[in-house]
């Protein structure tokens, strides 16, 4: 199995996908892919996520595709058997952690403060997620925590935009970040997929100045 890290620095940005019609699964999929997006996650939050990773896997290979929003012991052991490549949780508990070792999984646990992210490297966690971004004090936090815990690699996520990307991703202990921001719905309702490729193309530059990951 790849490593954490070795999946987030296959590029700048993580697309976090909502799928609500399992027949977008793979146009959108495939318009992510080609805009430049080598990792996708599929947040389990609608009925059709789990059917939408499985098939994005197998017309995929060489894609790494993970699962998002896994909370409990249902949505690790669906992972699981879809055979995601990661798996997401915006935060963690002993029993989610516990599972997830147990299992060998790759899981990219959520920490919003220092006492998480300590409580995390403290379980062998050296990759997080930085969540909610944004709403937990952003990039300052994130310069705040490289101090005291510069052995921690985050995946910041919430709120980040295509103009903020570049600046999270010149912070040193920033791999990558996850975003919405190129899964314009009206789009996608109106199946624009070129449009979204193009937008995915954007997102797959960020950082590229500054940024050699």
């Amino acid at each position: 199995m790849t490593d954490m890290i070795d999946i987030l620095k296959r590029g700048p940005v993580i697309p976090v996908i909502v799928i609500d019609r399992l027949s977008d699964a793979l146009p959108l999929a495939s318009a992510l892919v080609e805009g430049g997006l080598k990792v996708l996650e599929v947040t389990l939050r609608t009925s059709v996520a789990i059917e939408a990773v499985s098939q994005i896997k197998q017309a995929f290979p060489d894609v790494a595709v993970g699962t998002g929003t896994v909370t409990d012991m249902s949505t690790l052991r669906a992972s699981i058997e879809v055979g995601a490549d990661f798996m997401v949780s915006p935060g963690v508990t002993s029993s989610l952690l516990r599972a997830a070792v147990a299992e060998g999984v790759n899981l990219l646990p959520g920490a919003s403060t220092p006492s998480e992210a300590m409580h995390l490297l403290e379980e062998g966690y050296l990759c997080q997620k930085f969540f909610p971004a944004e709403a937990a004090g952003g990039i300052e936090m994130l310069k705040a925590l490289a101090g005291p815990l510069p052995q921690i690699t985050f995946c910041p996520t919430g709120g980040i935009s295509l103009e903020s990307a570049d600046r999270y991703l010149e912070l040193a202990n920033v791999a990558c970040v996850g975003g919405t921001w190129m899964l314009n719905k009206k789009m996608i309702e109106k199946k624009d997929w070129s449009g979204i490729k193009k937008l995915a193309q954007q997102a797959s530059m960020v950082g590229t100045t500054n940024n050699d990951s």
